[in-house]
């Protein structure tokens, strides 16, 4: 007789420890927890694994063999960006959220550690401040998250079922947010024009089943949007909402959406203090006026400063905790779980070290490099930048002119240790700079660049 397979680092593969599990939950089989699944999306036999690794030494080698594979931005010179970036940490925003009573920050829980409920309520004072809102939500999970958010709550206010988007959204970006609100809106594109929005286009695109205007400043391809008042005027006139979606690192020496007019502020802030973790370390954030019809529909947790029985002392706890799902449950607007309340702790303690002055330089230095790799870059055989927007951090450069593809343009200069961009599109290369990329990085880019077209045209 065939013993079964019990494999050592899944419990639950024991017989017994199985038929325990499901007696416990009163299910003859593992199948009844899948039955709402059709069975054309299941998967069909066992999974392709390979053989369990029985000692705890082979299987450290085999994921130790499998993390070497990885090439970090510490490692080579990276102009990647669309959507994770690479700013610099300092050193005491690691060892802050590495402290025991931070790590394990599930939504500031657990409730007698109200340390965490400070630390919270620091970061959204910091953000308030920086943003120019009165109120923003502890983290959710991304700012993708934050952005479908927001227009969930333009359509609860205003009991519209359209959003215009009025400029170039991240495509993860858009996809993820079309998937979160399908069900309730009608993301309607209004194409741009020189990299940022058509506002003609999008007044004639206003009627009365209007929820909001959507706009991402910087856009996808990097370009500052300069229309934001007249955007937020056209809104209103037809009673719609201005949403934003924004990075706050570019706010020290950008005006805030706020006071152009907009009415919701999200995005992520990964890049305060956060490293790009291959790709994780998102957490989103939310941002409205003190306007009850705003404040009340966010879903997400506030903590706020409240006086306590003893006379003197205060403390920080949930504001209008009965709008959450923890309250509401099933009846909840919308479902708030884990969230990212660790990197909300790390954002706060990063702009309390940057403070006004720091945040100020910060947007500066990447205004300022930007502006020099499109200046260079541009200049380069074949090369140009697709717009003549100012661009914050990142810009589409269209290859088309050199004869190469954008592929191949990478893959050139990957194989001399450099990233060059994203590529978006067969002659579509997007550039990334922050603060940590020196002005000899972008020469070496250039210089790379040009190398290897010179070599194409020999």
């Amino acid at each position: 007789m065939t013993q079964p397979f019990v494999h050592p680092y899944i419990p639950n593969s024991d017989p017994a420890v199985r038929a325990e599990m499901l007696a416990a939950v009163g299910a003859s089989s593992v199948e009844e927890f899948y039955a709402d699944v059709p069975p054309e999306l299941r998967v069909q036999g066992s999974l392709d694994l390979p053989p369990a690794l029985v000692a705890e030494q082979d299987l450290e080698r085999h994921l130790t063999s499998l993390l070497d594979r990885n090439r970090s931005t510490r490692e080579r010179l990276s102009f990647l960006g669309a959507g994770t970036y690479n700013h610099h940490v300092p050193a005491v925003v690691d060892e802050v959220i590495s402290r025991s009573e931070f790590l394990t920050a599930y939504a500031g829980e657990p409730y007698e550690d109200h340390g965490r409920f400070q630390a919270l309520f620091e970061y959204e004072s910091l953000m308030a401040e920086l943003l120019n809102m009165d109120v923003v939500t502890v983290p959710t999970y991304d700012g993708f998250q934050a952005s479908g958010t927001a227009l969930s709550m333009a359509h609860r206010i205003t009991g519209r079922g359209r959003v215009l988007v009025a400029s170039d959204v991240t495509p993860d970006q858009l996809s993820k947010v079309t998937d979160y609100v399908r069900t309730s809106l009608e993301l309607v594109p209004v194409a741009t024009v020189d990299g940022t929005a058509d506002v003609a286009a999008v007044r004639a695109a206003l009627d009365d089943d209007v929820a909001a205007v959507w706009v991402q400043t910087p856009s996808f391809t990097g370009a500052l949007e300069p229309a934001l008042p007249a955007l937020a005027d056209a809104a209103h006139a037809a009673g719609a909402l201005l949403v934003v979606t924004t990075d706050p690192i570019m706010l020290g020496a950008v005006a805030a959406p706020a006071d152009a007019g907009a009415d919701i502020v999200c995005g992520d802030i990964q890049s305060l203090g956060v490293h790009q973790w291959f790709g994780g370390g998102h957490g989103g954030f939310l941002a409205v006026h003190d306007d009850p019809r705003l404040v009340m529909e966010l879903p997400s947790r506030l903590f706020g400063l409240a006086s306590t029985d003893v006379p003197g002392e205060y403390g920080f706890g949930d504001v209008a905790y009965e709008r959450t799902s923890f309250a509401l449950r099933e009846e909840g607007k919308e479902w708030v779980g884990t969230a990212a309340a660790l990197w909300g702790i790390a954002a706060a303690v990063y702009l309390s070290l940057m403070g006004p002055r720091g945040m100020a330089e910060l947007g500066e230095t990447v205004l300022a490099r930007t502006a020099y790799a499109a200046a260079r870059l541009g200049r380069l055989p074949g090369v140009a930048v697709t717009d003549t927007a100012v661009h914050f951090r990142e810009l589409l450069l269209d290859v088309a002119g050199t004869g190469r593809t954008a592929a191949e343009l990478r893959d050139a200069a990957r194989a001399r240790d450099i990233e060059p961009g994203v590529v978006v599109g067969e002659h579509r290369l997007l550039v990334c700079v922050t603060e940590v990329t020196a002005q000899d990085d972008i020469d070496r880019l250039v210089t790379t660049l040009a190398e290897i077209l010179q070599e194409s045209a020999a």
